[in-house]
């Protein structure tokens, strides 16, 4: 029997009619696999997986191997992204064993869940040196069934290997700008000054590292750092990886050349990115920047959001392709015939040229992915509008990806901050109030009486899952950001509730290292830790920056003390590996610079409000406004913004701060020092954009 049917996971729902007998993650799996005396096969992927739907059709839609799994297996279904946990521990031991990893992951586990034997994708065929997925069933079944305590005693030694792996750290310190410095020359050595970014093919996104170029920048004046995060940024937005009619990006680029995308769009990389692009046209002006944060911003709240206000978390890289079949990329790929049917001949022979479509293709089967040539003809903007609009109508038209519709924490969280920051920047009230909806409906929905955090919903309906280090950490560095933006301090006070907890459930008080499940969480076989970022900022080096953050807006010691111990993890790891530790590093530059407390003080008094988001406390006179607006387009490193009247109770920054001679005032402090006040706006940004060395 498949029990996947009642599951709130749209992954598991696609195979909630596969003739496997899938059981969902539970004590009650093992307890049927230890009952039968089966071995278990845990099966791993997410809902926009390309290979795990070919390997789900191929396999488990195959009713012969249905009956062999079922014969001899209990078999576990999991979404990664509702359980990243479980995830993250059976990754681990793929990759220790094997050497690499990836989804869909197949790993078979004892009836004690200790995994034995690993994989990702299996063919139904032998192919290319891998043994077809029938081999493998019937080879481990031989070994389960024959050598059953040799299984028992591998499985106890891999089990026993992970253990060892736990970080401990003993008085750490925090990087300071020698281990930054190295940091950035090791980025250097990495960087691709061709085609910009890190390494070779496959590209990703390298969100979180250029986080940290842009505020060591802004630091520093390091121009080397801002011309890398430059480039890159240009060189990903002219690419393929960039979806150039409908705004947002893919997971990656399969070449080094930014031009073929793997085509799934993730909620976190596209938050992640808005923010990013937002926060380089705040170092630079580039209308590059502008054009690309608010396309992406007004993606997310076009394709991703759900009725509930909340964000989905993503589109698949599959959709037919008009005869049925489902294809990888057919969504958004061009032919120059497509190209003539859409926009006549003379207009698709300049979109061609315009957007790199040839004969040839640049993807397969002469189709080409669209890209902005660096050699292409210049258009003027009446001209590029028009065709884009013309193919964005005809691509309407086709069959759309699907999209995975579950809510996650985490990643709302970015998006919240993402939204927020890029609404204020570009005076669009829609965007910020697009995030004081998601942050809204996850403090109604994902927040229970105690605050702790439900991982997903869908629908409206909260998951049984309980959240993770990220979604604490990345919901409070959502609702800091949407504080800042609002006015509204009851994020602040949200945002507190949760950072608690990370104090309390996720931290070792002896060490000040972080675990990616709390201490209350259901016990797997060794507690997950990763201090390293993956597609996202992992949940440490999160969990450090919103503590630093509240710390800033709070003076709180505790939360700082614990934001300062868990950068140690980046100290080591920054001069070494710092491609994999961006957010840690864009952290410890504001810990250098401070980070800045801003606070803003006008006249009592409702600003008007058609978006309907800004605070009650947020004064209406035009001179706040334009320091509040200065204050946030400030480039200090993770400065924090808070603005009110004097009397205002809303945030602590703004206790005992008058006004100036009956004017509007900003103060600004850093270090347990603070500037004198200003009533000038331009004062103001010299003091928040000029690089200013660790004190």
């Amino acid at each position: 029997m498949n029990r996947l049917d009642h599951e709130t996971s749209p992954y598991l729902l696609q195979h909630a009619h596969n003739p496997v007998d899938w059981w969902p993650w539970s004590p009650e799996a093992f307890e049927a696999a230890r009952k039968a005396g089966k071995p278990i096969l845990l099966s791993v992927g997410y809902a926009s997986c390309h290979w795990c739907h070919v390997m789900a059709h191929e396999s488990f839609e195959d009713q012969a191997t249905a009956d062999y799994l079922n014969d001899h297996f209990v078999s576990v279904k999991v979404d990664r992204e509702e359980r990243p946990d479980v995830d993250a521990v059976y990754m681990e031991a793929v990759q220790a064993a094997t050497g690499h990893g990836g989804w869909p992951m197949t790993v078979f586990l004892t009836p004690d869940a200790e995994p034995f034997y690993f994989g990702t994708y299996f063919p139904p065929e032998p192919r290319h040196g891998m043994p077809s997925f029938r081999q493998v069933l019937e080879g481990v079944w031989q070994a389960w069934d024959e050598r059953r305590d040799e299984v028992g005693e591998v499985a106890g030694k891999i089990v026993r290997d992970l253990a060892q792996r736990e970080i401990v750290q003993h008085g750490g310190e925090a990087p300071r700008e020698q281990e930054l410095a190295q940091a950035l020359l090791g980025l250097t050595r990495d960087y691709d000054p061709q085609r910009g970014g890190f390494g070779g093919a496959p590209k990703f996104p390298p969100s979180m590292v250029l986080e940290f170029l842009l505020r060591h920048h802004a630091r520093t004046g390091s121009e080397g750092a801002l011309q890398m995060a430059q480039d890159t940024c240009e060189r990903m937005a002219r690419g393929g990886m960039y979806d150039q009619l409908g705004g947002g990006f893919a997971r990656y680029s399969v070449d080094r050349d930014w031009v073929v995308p793997h085509f799934e769009k993730m909620l976190y990389d596209n938050a992640l990115l808005c923010r990013v692009y937002a926060h380089l046209w705040r170092a630079t002006g580039s209308d590059l920047a502008r054009r690309v944060a608010l396309e992406t911003a007004d993606f997310m709240v076009r394709e991703l959001r759900t009725s509930e206000g909340g964000f989905a978390s993503a589109l698949d890289a599959d959709s037919d392709d008009g005869s049925g079949r489902h294809v990888e990329g057919a969504y958004y790929v061009w032919t120059p015939e497509r190209l003539r049917e859409a926009l006549g001949e003379e207009d698709a022979e300049l979109a061609a040229r315009y957007f790199g479509v040839t004969e040839e293709g640049t993807f397969e089967e002469g189709q080409s992915v669209l890209q902005l040539p660096q050699d292409g003809p210049v258009l003027d903007a009446a001209k590029a509008a028009s065709i884009r609009e013309r193919l964005l109508a005809e691509r309407a038209g086709r069959p759309a990806p699907g999209r995975d519709d579950k809510v996650v924490a985490a990643w709302n969280g970015l998006a919240v901050a993402a939204l927020a920051e890029t609404g204020a920047y570009f005076d669009r009230p829609d965007l910020v109030g697009a995030a004081v909806a998601a942050a809204d409906l996850l403090v109604r929905l994902h927040l229970d009486e105690h605050a702790h955090l439900a991982r997903t919903s869908r629908d409206g309906r909260a998951g049984a899952n309980a959240g993770v280090l990220e979604d604490y950490a990345d919901v409070a560095e959502g609702f800091l950001a949407l504080a800042s933006v609002t006015g509204e301090g009851v994020w602040l006070d949200f945002a507190g509730l949760l950072l608690d907890h990370v104090l309390a459930r996720f931290t070792d008080p002896d060490t000040g290292s972080l675990y990616d499940t709390a201490s209350d969480a259901e016990r797997l076989i060794r507690r997950p830790q990763d201090p390293t970022d993956n597609a996202a900022p992992s949940g440490w080096s999160a969990a450090a920056g919103a503590l630093l953050s509240y710390a800033a807006h709070t003076g709180s010691e505790p939360h700082r003390a614990a934001a300062e111990r868990a950068l140690g993890v980046v100290k080591a790891l920054g001069p070494r590996v710092p491609r994999f530790i961006g957010w840690g590093l864009a952290v410890a530059e504001a810990l250098l610079d401070g980070p800045r407390e801003i606070a803003v003080v006008g006249p009592a008094g409702k600003e008007e409000d058609p978006a309907g988001y800004r605070g009650l406390a947020l004064p209406a006179d035009p001179a706040t406004t334009a320091l509040h607006r200065t204050a946030l387009l400030g480039t200090a490193p993770g400065a924090v913004v808070a603005v009110g009247t004097p009397e205002s109770a809303e945030f602590p920054l703004l206790e005992g701060r008058p006004l100036v001679g009956g004017e509007p005032a900003a103060y600004v402090c850093r270090h347990f020092t603070c500037d004198a006040p200003t009533t000038d706006p331009e004062q103001l940004r010299a003091t928040l954009n000029t690089p200013t060395p660790a004190s």
